[in-house]
């Protein structure tokens, strides 16, 4: 059992104030460390150092016992800086955690490894790098030990570790092991470790077994992430020596074939975690005699066959045991047999395999069901009111688009669900009566699913806890309510491909991803430079009717923004100069409106861009030489149909990885540059991929997921428009057509052996 600091702090009943010396070294470890948003204000010199923040003494001797600057804990920003020496000083702690904060990747300090008294170190996070110091070792009372997720250098070995003789938890998560080839023989010295978490190591696939009996007792194994294989040492140990563990994670391995019955051998198993391996086949009859499996979790494998036999491979003890079953992402077959079977079943994932046939209506019985995942399959026939009749802790569902929908017009769920996943499910035409039951859904995906109701009544549908919504490719119509809403998170808020007419309201801005497109929507976005929102990451307003100018106070409350969507619309003005704030955005794409003036020449200080459209606007002036000196990662350059005149600057052929060239239709004159060759990426016949996929990774609840944006642009082709989206990518043209350019073509043209397409008419 992890201790908890209870086990590390001898608290009396009186107060005895702080020792003057030991405040003098905390002040000097204030001094070491910035602190940014008043983590430390309480630590001042004319104070009881034991009254301050994240400080605790002994009530019996007044010395310092503990310090807790664990950034997450307080819900602060990080410290950064350096731990200093003066540490020393505080040689009765028996509890430190600095985790979450940053120390620059300084190095852990030696001194610690003197403060003998500790019994809980926690680092974990703290961006802490050079050599993990040997000196730990002296730490001999340690019972807890977090090193995990810092960036230390490879470790030559570890013989430090046995001497914490009192270790009973161990985190190296992220620590490079790959030249530690006796990791086991180590970890085998400590006799009290029940804890053991190498996530993300790069252990050796082979190693040597140690030839007698692990005197550790482990409860608790992380090895994912590891990229350890079947002929891996690692299982045999397993399946030898360690017949105590309660959880055991292998997920995102490279372990193949079948699942070996060794695993059965693990009497006490109640947590198995295989996801993101290559295991094949179904689940060993051996498991049916698990009695203490609480959650098998087998997603992202290659598994296949009847999912009737998986579950009976399951009877024996175990379906009596079994609260969590997730086959996500695998190859499974067959119908969705009755459930019954577990009646402890608390979760039950399905999602993307091969399973067809209809939904027993004895799924309504499961009265334990919490989360019930079986989108992405080919299940059919009809979904009522029976199959949730008992379900009244049902929290997360997620259904697929073949079951026909069939409730009654008044019915009223059993249960008040978190998450609602029902993209393509014909629900329409109106909103369900049902949804404006659910007054607690973080997530909401009801896209294409034939609606054609008028938002403006639906104000229900927006709350203040949502985190994820997408109502897009329906038919919805009205104005979005102009609600005094403040959301508890920064959500993710998709309502494109829909009739949306009117304004945009002021709280939807307050997200992270936020898509309008392919509406009706019109007006000014004024409400966008009211707010301060440095989460908006992507901004996508394209094809609507917005028009007015754009204030030059919008952008500069925007730093997070990484995509910025406008084209298509009706804006005017010059492009205001603020969106040089906009310093990680990666795609800014403004066609087809009518913006006017110059390039404001703040616009070099957006490096990051990748995805540049200006095409189809009233812009005038020379091109900037600095569009080819600022932009070393960018791809697509549209300037087509525009007022641009001078030269083709020759700085553009400094953009080696240019894929996409288009000054099409301007007034630009001279010569073609002869160092066009000097476009690598046209001078080559591969794409590194075919899509240009922009990202965010974003936490909702406790899970993170990964939201991504995919650049697209019309294009002409032999005289037709043409649409590039998931292929952009792959496309490399250059358009120069319809200038006023002179001279020769330039020999050196023949060396962008990649070009799909060369458009010079009316050019030379």
């Amino acid at each position: 059992m992890r201790p908890t600091i209870a086990n590390y702090l001898g608290l009396g009943d009186t107060h005895l104030g702080c020792k003057e010396h030991e405040r003098q070294a905390l002040l000097k470890i204030k001094q070491d460390l910035i602190d940014d948003y008043g983590l430390l204000s309480s630590w001042s010199s004319n104070q009881d150092c034991c009254m301050w923040s994240g400080l605790r003494c002994s009530n019996q001797t007044g010395h310092v016992i503990m310090l807790n600057l664990n950034a997450s804990s307080f819900r602060s920003w990080p410290l950064r800086g350096k731990l200093n020496p003066s540490l020393f000083e505080l040689k009765y702690l028996t509890y430190l955690d600095v985790s979450f904060n940053d120390f620059n990747q300084s190095q852990i300090p030696e001194i610690i490894g003197s403060l003998s008294n500790l019994r809980h170190l926690d680092l974990y996070h703290a961006n802490f790098g050079r050599n993990i110091p040997f000196q730990l070792g002296n730490l001999s009372n340690l019972q807890y030990l977090n090193l995990g997720w810092n960036n230390f250098n490879i470790p030559e070995n570890i013989e430090w570790l046995p001497q914490l003789s009192s270790l009973e938890y161990l985190c190296m998560s992220t620590v490079n092991l790959s030249k530690v080839n006796n990791w086991l023989h180590v970890v085998n010295k400590l006799p009290y470790l029940t804890s053991l978490y190498l996530f993300s190591c790069n252990l050796p696939n082979i190693f040597s077994v140690p030839l007698v009996n692990s005197s550790t007792s482990l409860d608790g194994l992380d090895l994912s992430y590891n990229s350890l294989t079947s002929s891996s040492s690692v299982l045999e140990w397993l399946f030898n020596s360690n017949t105590s563990i309660v959880a055991l994670d292998l997920s995102y391995n490279r372990f193949q074939g079948l699942i070996p019955d060794g695993f059965s051998k693990i009497n006490s198993l109640a947590k198995l975690y295989f996801y993101k391996n290559e295991f094949e086949g179904g689940i060993p009859k051996s498991f049916g005699g698990m009695c203490n499996l609480k959650i098998l979790s087998l997603s992202l494998n290659n598994l296949s066959g009847q999912l009737l036999e998986f579950f009976q491979n399951l009877t024996g003890c175990a379906n009596h045991s079994i609260q969590s079953l997730n086959f996500d992402w695998n190859q499974i077959m067959g119908s969705l047999p009755d459930i019954t079977m577990f009646p402890s079943l608390r979760i039950l994932r399905l999602h993307s395999n091969h399973l067809k046939g209809i939904v027993p209506e004895s799924l309504g019985k499961q009265s334990n069901l919490e989360t019930l995942y079986l989108s992405n399959n080919s299940l059919e026939g009809v979904i009522s009111e029976a199959h949730f009749s008992n379900l009244t802790k049902l929290k997360h569902l997620a259904l697929p688009h073949t079951l026909v929908f069939n409730f009654s017009f008044d019915w009223v769920p059993p249960f008040q669900l978190d998450e609602i996943s029902l993209g393509s499910c014909q629900l329409g035409p109106r909103f369900p009566t049902w949804l404006r039951t659910q007054k607690y859904y973080s997530w909401i995906d009801i896209s294409n699913s034939g609606i054609s109701d008028i938002i403006s009544n639906s104000d229900w549908i927006f709350s203040r806890q949502v985190e994820y919504m997408n109502l897009s490719f329906n038919q919805i119509s009205g104005q979005i309510p102009n609600l005094s809403l403040e959301f508890t998170s920064y959500p993710i808020i998709d309502l494109s491909s829909n009739k949306l007419e009117g304004g945009i309201p002021q709280f939807l801005f307050e997200s992270a991803y936020l898509d309008v497109s392919k509406n009706m929507l019109s007006g000014p976005i004024s409400a966008l430079c009211e707010v301060q929102n440095g989460n908006l990451n992507f901004l996508v307003l394209s094809n609507n009717r917005l028009s007015g100018q754009i204030p030059d106070s919008c952008w500069m409350h925007l730093e997070g923004l990484q995509v910025l969507n406008l084209a298509n619309n009706h804006f005017h003005g010059k492009i205001p100069s603020s969106v040089g704030f906009l310093h990680r955005i990666v795609s800014l794409d403004l066609d087809n409106n009518n913006f006017s003036g110059e390039l404001p020449s703040s616009l070099n200080n957006c490096k990051e861009l990748i995805f540049l459209n200006l095409g189809y606007n009233a812009l005038v002036g020379q091109i900037p030489i600095w569009l080819g000196t600022s932009y070393p990662n960018l791809i697509i350059l549209i300037l087509r149909s525009n007022h641009f005149n001078g030269s083709v600057p020759i700085h553009l052929c400094h953009l080696e990885h240019l894929q996409v060239l288009d000054l099409a239709l301007n007034q630009i004159s001279g010569c073609i540059p002869k160092c066009l060759n000097n476009l690598s990426a046209l001078t080559k016949k591969d794409s590194p991929d075919a899509a240009i996929i922009h990202s965010s990774l974003e936490t909702i609840g406790i899970m993170e997921y990964v939201f991504s944006y995919i650049d697209h642009l019309f294009f002409m082709w032999k005289g037709k428009e043409h649409e590039y989206k998931n292929i952009l990518g792959l496309l490399k043209s250059i358009d120069l057509s319809s200038n006023n350019l002179t001279g020769r073509i330039p020999g050196e043209v023949v060396e962008l052996v990649g070009l799909v397409s060369l458009n010079l008419q009316e050019t030379v």
